[in-house]
């Protein structure tokens, strides 16, 4: 099947929607806290989909699997492992910076080392199996095409830092209880922080998929639709992930006592507080003394659901995200790029639906709208980049 770049642009939008969005239905999940439906969705996002989606929609994952060498699947679980830590700090930097914000510094760290690693590292030590099958980043310039999807990326780039700038703008400007009424864990200073370790260790995904790119060759000689081919090194990598979060979320509910939520029907009187996404252990609330029967009832099964939901959206963008780099053909590393696009603008579309920016000023508002319309030309400079043949032809009339 021959690669059609603007179906890979589709898809990497579609992707972003499902990252973009995952974190909407946390906000449902009532006294629970955050490390209890944080490990319940994750239990859906790295264990159940990938295997799931792999087995199903692929031919022979075990077989595909077993054929691997050991260097493939630890390369691929060792990097899924630090891009865990990442995963791990994007629920922090949503607690702390909200969907705006904590998504532009994020992603803007994850694009630029994501993107830009691959290739560079490819050109600096072509001996590295890990990106034996990624183009170096001088091959790529060689090319018109080439150039024209590297000037996407830096269009992409510079779209990231404007909404990023945008974000700051607002916070900046916001009186605090404007902040708390939208966040109410708002902290700055310690949500930068926290968004930068995640964007700089989020990236070592875009590491795993080059690590793993032989699983996929063995899906393709399988027989497996090639468009389904990125699957099978997901659960493989998503594994890595799961390990980092599983034992932070468990270290938590001993820490905080919380342990006792994933099957109780009722909050601990001492531990008791009002719930929702980000609600933490004794946060501030009602006194307990005036709570009523009905403050203290966990809703298990909706919780559960939610979680699910979250879970399930989350494991989407790169359901989507894999369907896509099989369409960029050799510029693949563009993928990346495109995928924090699509994210952002996502995630600052929820941003507004939930009146994060109510209160910024005019500037905040006009940065945040350009910051968007920049990242939309990026998708579209790196379309025509990857695409420039077909463009090309299209143009001339053949």
């Amino acid at each position: 099947m021959p690669a059609n770049p603007f179906l890979g642009v589709l898809l990497h939008w579609l992707g972003g929607l499902a990252s973009g969005s995952f974190y909407v239905p946390f906000k449902g999940v009532r006294k629970w806290s955050w490390e209890t439906y944080w490990l319940v969705g994750g239990c859906f996002s790295w264990l159940i989909c990938p295997w799931g989606f792999a087995y199903f929609m692929t031919n022979d994952l075990f077989g595909v699997l077993r054929q691997q060498s050991l260097g493939t699947l630890a390369w691929t679980y060792f990097f899924g492992l630090l891009w865990g830590l990442g995963g791990l700090t994007y629920g922090l930097t949503m607690r702390y910076l909200g969907l705006s914000l904590g998504t532009g510094v994020a992603l803007g760290f994850c694009a630029a080392f994501g993107t830009l690693v691959p290739p560079v590292f490819k050109w600096l030590t072509p001996g590295f199996f890990v990106f034996a099958d990624s183009t170096s980043i001088v091959e790529v310039a060689k090319s018109t095409s080439g150039q024209v999807t590297l000037a996407g990326v830096v269009v992409c780039m510079v779209g990231i830092a404007v909404a990023a700038f945008a974000g700051y703008t607002k916070e900046s400007q916001m009186p605090a209880e404007q902040k708390q009424k939208a966040i109410k864990e708002f902290n700055f200073k310690k949500g930068i922080l926290v968004a930068t370790f995640c964007g700089i260790m989020s990236a070592c995904f875009a590491f795993a998929l080059q690590a793993g790119k032989n699983i996929n060759a063995a899906s393709l000689a399988a027989d497996t639709d090639p468009i389904w081919t990125g699957l099978p090194a997901l659960p493989v990598l998503l594994l890595g992930g799961f390990t980092t979060n599983f034992i932070w979320c468990v270290l938590l509910n001993f820490k905080n006592g919380t342990g006792y939520q994933y099957l109780a029907s009722r909050v601990k009187v001492q531990r008791a507080h009002p719930g929702g996404a980000g609600s933490e252990p004794g946060a501030a609330g009602m006194p307990v003394a005036n709570r009523g029967e009905a403050d203290l009832k966990i809703p298990v099964l909706p919780n559960y659901l939610f979680s699910a939901l979250a879970g399930t959206t989350w494991y989407f963008q790169f359901f989507f995200y894999t369907m896509g780099a099989t369409q960029m053909a050799k510029y693949d590393f563009a993928s990346w790029t495109l995928h924090m696009a699509s994210i952002i603008i996502f995630a600052t579309m929820w941003g507004w639906i939930f009146h994060e920016w109510k209160g910024s000023s005019r500037n905040a508002h006009l940065l945040i709208a350009g910051g968007v319309a920049t990242l939309l030309l990026s998708t579209c400079v790196i379309g025509t980049g990857v695409g420039w043949e077909k463009v090309m032809a299209f143009l001339h009339g053949h």
